[in-house]
């Protein structure tokens, strides 16, 4: 009888304990075999080209190219590539553009082991992945009767990326860097983000997220 072939994994994340445990994970199963890591979303573009895998697993946070740039160069490409991303961000906002950039699977780092296997295996099967720790009616639920107002949920995607970069700590330069775009582009994205808001300076910024819950505290 011949051995069921083990789908193959690319992992990124900039901790090499973290990417460890996930290889742990994953040979375990004797399903999947990891075939590669890597530390940063350049990086991750690069191995996707050259090891070809079946899945890739993307830490959101991946230095040097924001993971959801990569999902959408990935996509724009033509790749039918299985994409999940890992990420300690629970606000609902980033699980939709998440999956609209791309991405097959959507896994909190608080998540447990099965968990993620149980999104391996699905996002394998053509389904998609949210963690369970979300409740799907409110992911992907709208209110129609709500008047339309001028909040986070109704960022732009462009904003949304450009919002979460400034309050994990990036400089205008860096992201700009990581999003392939001229500092004077993220600059009016970073303005037109804090209108809608209603925030003017990035401290009011910063605390808006640790108040909305949208930065991970410890």
């Amino acid at each position: 009888m011949k051995t069921p072939k083990k789908a193959s994994v690319l992992l990124a994340d900039e901790h090499t304990l973290f990417m460890e445990g996930l290889t742990r994970i994953c040979e375990e199963t004797q399903r999947y075999r990891v075939v590669g890591h890597c530390r940063d979303g350049r990086s991750a573009i690069r191995m996707i080209r050259s090891a070809a895998p079946d899945i890739a697993i993307l830490d959101l946070g991946l230095p040097k190219k924001y993971a959801l740039v990569v999902v959408q160069e990935v996509r724009r490409a033509g790749s039918t590539l299985k994409i999940v991303i890992l990420s300690m961000r629970r606000d609902r906002k980033t699980v939709l553009e998440s999956l609209r950039s791309g991405a097959n699977g959507y896994v909190l780092k608080s998540d447990s082991a099965s968990c993620l296997v149980d999104a391996l295996d699905r996002v394998l099967d053509g389904s998609i992945y949210v963690s369970p720790q979300f409740k799907l009616t409110n992911v992907f639920s709208t209110s129609e009767k709500a008047p339309p107002r001028k909040t986070y949920d109704q960022l732009s995607a462009r904003e949304h990326q450009i919002f979460t970069l400034l309050v994990d700590g990036l400089r205008s330069k860096d992201i700009a860097d990581q999003l392939a775009l001229s500092p004077k582009t993220v600059s009016t994205y970073r303005s037109n983000l804090m209108n809608k808001l209603n925030i003017h300076d990035l401290p009011g910024l910063v605390k808006f997220a640790i108040r909305k819950k949208l930065i991970p505290l410890g």
